[in-house]
């Protein structure tokens, strides 16, 4: 970048990068999963969050340079087999999160638009042309990709705060819908927290923020205030969505709409106007969202095989771009058609938590030079940890598929990265 950004300008990065398709995709899989408990799963996975933006904010300030999770790895890790098999699983895990993204926008665009009559066929057109556009975008115009994403980010945050406040004059009016929300309602603890974990994706953007830490204005002063800005925001939007979601619709409609719970849940209060508004909210915020992971995932693979972590195919260009760019979009297309919501879901989880309980031990190694608080940075570590654990546990009590797909994922990143060391590929 050549001009320095404000302390404004990362925040809303760092928003831009958790508010896009994640709540519009994950929301009816916590209410499956928590019931009335899900505020608190939204919370569960909201501090564990934070706790890993105090590491992010310590790690970008002392090591500022482009490449965020890739250059904390390599600062601690070097560029062996443990470090590339991680950078792998990052970019692996963006290409789960693009077609987290084209999950959701198929869903809400076959209730808005239907091509054949049959939903499921509906589902895999929309899912898979909207991949395949993001990536022609990204083709033509980086600086296009940018400004789709800016007024993205404000015509969501603008309809989604209207939601909220709209919602909850609605409970106000009628407090008895408040019902489903009470503790009797909520699932027992380890259901919330595993239901929190299914969901973490809908948090795991504020990585992005580390991209611009070098051309932030005032870094030493702005930079936690950055990372606990957006996150802190976030936290507290996810909570007030999860409370209004629950208090509209019951369970049961929550359960049979839980691909677009988050339109259903406008209608009681504004009918299919509402319903109308939401779902095109969540087609330009899952869109943007699936343009956005194209470039940064693209770049990542880039950069990891300039590290020589990767064949040096990676580093070819194509139309001027990356060739990363038309493989990670392929692989999301297999894989948004071949697996459902919770299994792509759970496994982007997994792959994150696992990252970023890496970030933080990272963070807890070097808190000496980064003049930290190392009890923050291992308590973190530990809780991705155990959340992670909890994750795997509970899903392979209900979705053995989702289970396989996130350990064979973590398993091949670290496979493949051993066979091309072995093998000794190089540039």
């Amino acid at each position: 970048m050549s001009n320095q950004i404000t302390l404004k300008d990362a925040i809303s990065i760092g928003i831009g990068g958790m508010v896009g398709g994640g709540i519009f995709a994950v929301l009816g899989l916590a209410v499956s999963l928590a019931k009335g408990g899900t505020p608190v799963a939204f919370l569960f996975a909201g501090i564990i969050a934070l706790l890993t933006a105090y590491s992010y904010a310590k790690l970008s300030k002392k090591f500022p340079e482009n490449g965020g999770t890739v250059r904390f790895v390599h600062q601690q890790y070097g560029n062996g087999i443990f470090a590339g098999g991680i950078n792998n699983l990052l970019w692996v895990s963006y290409i789960v999160m693009l077609a987290l993204y084209a999950s959701a926008f198929g869903s809400y665009a076959a209730e808005l638009f239907k091509i054949t009559g049959e939903k499921a066929i509906d589902v895999r057109i929309y899912q898979t042309s909207i991949i395949i556009i993001a990536l022609a975008i990204n083709y033509l115009s980086v600086s296009l990709v940018g400004r789709i994403e800016s007024v993205a980010v404000v015509i969501k945050l603008l309809i989604l705060v209207a939601f909220i406040g709209i919602g909850l004059y609605g409970l106000s009016m009628h407090p008895e819908n408040l019902h489903q929300l009470q503790p009797s309602n909520w699932e027992n603890p380890f259901l919330l927290l595993s239901g929190g974990m299914v969901i973490f994706v809908a948090y795991e953007g504020f990585e992005l923020i580390a991209n611009s830490i070098s051309d932030l204005k005032n870094r030493e002063k702005n930079t936690e205030k950055a990372y606990f800005g957006a996150v802190g925001f976030v936290v507290v939007l996810y909570i007030l969505i999860a409370i209004v979601t629950v208090g509209s619709l019951a369970f049961d409609k929550i359960a049979s709409t839980k691909d677009y719970v988050l339109a259903e849940a406008a209608a009681p209060t504004l009918g299919q106007v509402g319903f109308t508004i939401i779902t095109v909210t969540a087609l330009i915020s899952t869109f943007s969202a699936i343009n956005a992971t194209i470039l940064g995932s693209g770049r990542v693979n880039y950069d990891i095989a300039e590290d020589q972590e990767l064949p040096s195919y990676f580093c070819h260009v194509f139309w001027g771009k990356p060739i990363g760019y038309i493989i990670t979009a392929l692989l999301s297309i297999i894989l948004v058609n071949l697996f459902n919501l919770e299994s792509i879901s759970t496994a982007g989880s997994a792959g994150f938590l696992l990252i970023f309980c890496l970030v933080n031990y990272i963070g807890f190694k070097k808190h000496t030079i980064l003049q930290s608080n190392k009890t923050i940075h291992l308590l973190a570590s530990i809780l991705c940890l155990l959340a992670f654990c909890t994750l795997i546990v509970q899903q392979f009590q209900t979705n053995v598929t989702g289970v396989v797909v996130a350990l064979g994922l973590i398993l091949m990143c670290f496979i493949m990265e051993s066979l091309y060391k072995s093998l000794n590929f190089k540039k």
